[in-house]
């Protein structure tokens, strides 16, 4: 068995993961393509789809929860608060 190596952060510190797969995902979800060229004419349309605003607003977030992970040191939290 093939053991990946874990990030050195939490998937929520890494943008586009959590910010763009989402995006593609759902839209491309359970649709069936005949080429690889139709794979990416569709992931091109839905990610020059996303506005300004939202990838703003998505790195906003982001930089909001690196702040939290250097605030607590590393630590472990839920929610909001970081003690």
């Amino acid at each position: 068995m093939t053991v990946l190596p874990q990030p050195p952060y939490p998937p929520d510190l890494a943008p586009a993961d959590y910010f763009l797969f989402p995006k593609l995902k759902y839209p491309l979800k359970g649709k069936r393509f005949h080429t690889i060229d139709e794979i990416q004419e569709k992931s091109l349309m839905h990610l020059n789809s996303i506005s300004e605003e939202a990838f703003s607003r998505c790195f906003q977030q982001w930089k909001q929860r690196w702040e939290k992970c250097i605030a607590c040191h590393g630590e472990y939290f839920e929610g909001d608060s970081v003690e």
